[in-house]
């Protein structure tokens, strides 16, 4: 069954970001190596209440004042299938299937009620 694998921060001010969540929830956060000067990327480690690792999410410089809040991506077989299915149950498909390098592909989304969302896709082979 698909599942949330990761959440998505947007971020005006990268350093202030990472020191808010860093201190309120002690997350870890190291540079993505896929980032680039103009696509700076952290990824964040998180742990549960006994250390066990834990959903781990990014954040990335906002790319746009319309992307607001927190992004949950959800893992399915196919990107291009479920951007499909998305559009026939009546969601749209915002920014279609792109590649995420040695990660995988992606696509944004939004709900019958406006709601964002990200479907991922893992391949490390994507380019």
């Amino acid at each position: 069954m698909p599942t949330i694998v990761h959440f998505d921060i947007p971020s005006d001010n990268i350093e202030r970001s990472k020191k808010f969540y860093s201190d309120l929830f002690g997350w870890k956060m190291d540079k993505w190596s896929g980032s680039s000067e103009e696509m700076e990327y952290w990824l964040i480690s998180t742990v549960d209440d006994k250390g066990n690792k834990a959903l781990g999410g990014g954040m990335g410089k906002r790319q746009s004042p319309q992307q607001q809040g927190i992004t949950n991506f959800i893992d399915v077989k196919s990107v291009q299938e479920y951007s499909a299915k998305v559009e026939q149950l009546g969601g749209k498909v915002i920014s279609p299937k792109m590649p995420v390098p040695g990660m995988g592909y992606m696509a944004m989304c939004t709900d019958t009620e406006n709601n964002g969302f990200g479907i991922y896709e893992a391949d490390q082979t994507a380019k």
